[in-house]
């Protein structure tokens, strides 16, 4: 056998092709995994924010997962922004119109119309049956049947009932092209943008709507167009979201977020110093410069827009006087609970009220003062002889609850009010009417800049006050409708104030406590800030380490 010389191999070799180039590797995804320990993800052990009404459903799914035509500046004082809509405007007092952003994804791929945002606003996914609108193209009302038949799910009580409190006479969402919708009203409604911005009317996927074989499996992992997707929830425990790099705004800085329910704040802060949390939530004051000791860790947060209220029950045979109600609210020094549980880090606000209400915010009002003897003559003059009187909490749901409720107590007590604090385990049982109720824990929100988002909404005729039966009042409830389709500004404004007066000082529904404030925790060369909301935002705009 002859033997190729070495002027032979090379030839051979440069004659030969060439073996194709390895494949390149796939760049390495280095963005973090980020986990927030939260005292708590749902109260409803779902996502969907039309059922999911809270705060802490708010932080979680806020940003994240939904988001609406109308966005909020979360690192500003909250303005409304561009979101889903690039544009809007008035056509006249009972209808806006949209213009739609395009080239939005859904979590599924499918690419954002105007079909989606009326399906999102339709009775298969909010009104249902029973609190029909017409259609789609304001042409026909659907039967029961139908809906059934387009959406193959019937929805909890509580979504309609939410749907019709948030938007009470919406008639129809026309659909003007592929990218223009428009929102009419029955009645005129100045503050129709702002109900389009508030919690509960964000957009979904009407094919990821239709195509859950449950409303449960949907609302536990809604398909929608937020910088996140749900990659898993598991109920009172954890709710993994993925990067949705599909994301409109730009791809998502974080690989995976995991929102990890921790109920007891000293595990909270125990795993974020030990490096196992990335972020700690709903601090109480007095941690902050105990954690901030640490030099690789700092505080952020501030006051928001929400309240800390107490709900009267007036079924209740001690409450049904007014009177007694009264006494109650000037029995509180809440300067007091300000200072020694807050720690100065919020105020005591001019009643259910924000600056955020521009002209129709009363800059002249306040709470009802701390005035024991007034307190004691109105019991008097009740004829109360101290019978007990139940206090419904849950265990520090709201940062300082229980403190807090141990303190109203005694300053309760200190003018002749025998309260008995009584633990609950959710809100179901802080509801529950097989006992008698009296007075329990809430907060109030502003969901947007106007007096309808708070005091309407929460204790009007449609608020949750008196869908439960606690309160009613019929001059409040006239006023609250006028209030709501009223376009004389002057009016509205006298009307606020109206009822601002009965429902804070004549015939007390709740009684405001301080201004709510939340404070997270967070490695300190992590380049995030925190909202002046309970909404966290994750997206890129706000990240960076």
């Amino acid at each position: 056998m002859s033997k190729l010389n070495r002027r032979q191999v090379l030839a051979l070799g440069a004659a030969m092709p060439l073996p194709l180039a390895a494949p390149a590797l796939a760049q390495a995804d280095t963005r973090p995994v980020v986990t927030v320990a939260v005292q708590k993800i749902s109260n409803t052990n779902s996502l969907e924010p039309l059922r999911e009404q809270s705060n802490v459903g708010e932080r979680v799914f806020l940003t994240s997962l939904f988001e609406g035509l109308i966005g909020r500046n979360y690192q500003g004082a909250l303005q409304d922004e561009a979101m889903l809509a690039t544009s809007w405007k008035r056509i006249d007092d009972r209808t806006v119109e949209f213009s739609l952003r395009q080239g939005v994804k859904f979590h599924n791929g499918e690419t954002m119309t105007a079909e989606d945002v009326a399906y999102s606003f339709g009775p298969e996914r909010m009104f249902g049956p029973e609190g029909m609108r017409p259609d789609l193209q304001g042409q026909t009302m659907r039967t029961t049947a139908e809906i059934t038949s387009l959406a193959g799910k019937s929805l909890p009580p509580e979504v309609p009932a939410i749907a019709r409190r948030m938007l009470p006479a919406l008639e129809k969402v026309e659909i003007v092209d592929r990218h223009t919708v428009r929102f009419v009203n029955r009645t005129p409604d100045v503050v129709l943008e702002g109900r389009l911005s508030r919690i509960g009317s964000e957009i979904v996927s009407r094919r990821g709507f239709e195509s859950a074989t449950s409303w449960l499996e949907w609302a536990r992992k809604p398909v929608t167009s937020g910088p996140y997707k749900v990659r898993e929830f598991r109920a009172d425990s954890m709710l993994i979201l993925d990067a949705h790099d599909e994301y409109w705004g730009g791809r998502p800085p974080i690989k995976e977020l995991r929102f990890v329910e921790v109920p007891e704040v000293s595990s909270r802060i125990n795993g974020l110093l030990s490096g196992q949390y990335t972020m700690a939530t709903d601090l109480p004051p007095d941690q902050i410069e105990t954690i901030e000791r640490n030099r690789a860790f700092e505080v952020k947060g501030s006051t928001i827009l929400n309240h800390r209220i107490t709900v009267f029950d007036k079924n209740h045979p001690q409450l049904r006087d007014a009177r007694v109600r009264r006494a109650f609210t000037h029995a509180i020094d809440r300067q007091a609970i300000v200072d020694a549980l807050w720690g100065g880090r919020t105020a005591v606000p001019k009643g259910l009220q924000w600056e955020f209400y521009g002209p129709m915010y009363q800059a002249d009002w306040s709470v009802p003062k701390f005035d024991q003897a007034e307190a004691r003559r109105l019991l008097r003059e009740a004829g109360y002889k101290g019978e007990p009187i139940p206090y419904r909490l849950l265990n520090n749901y709201y940062t300082n609850q229980v403190a807090t409720a141990q303190v109203l107590v005694e300053m309760w007590r200190a003018v002749g009010l025998n309260v008995q604090i009584e633990m609950k385990e959710n809100w179901q049982q802080i509801f529950d009417t097989s006992s008698q109720r009296g007075i329990r824990d809430w907060s109030n929100s502003a969901a947007f800049n106007d007096p309808v988002s708070s005091l309407v909404n929460q204790h009007g005729p449609n608020g949750q006050q008196q869908q439960m039966g606690e309160w009613t009042n019929e001059e409040m409830n006239r006023l609250s409708v006028e209030l709501e389709t009223s376009t004389d500004r002057a009016r509205r404004r006298a009307v606020f104030r109206r009822l601002l007066e009965i429902a804070e000082r004549e015939d007390p529904a709740y009684t405001v406590l301080h201004q709510n404030a939340t404070f997270t925790a967070k490695r300190r060369d992590l380049k995030w800030q925190a909202a002046p909301a309970f909404a966290m935002d994750f997206r890129a705009k706000n990240w960076g380490g």
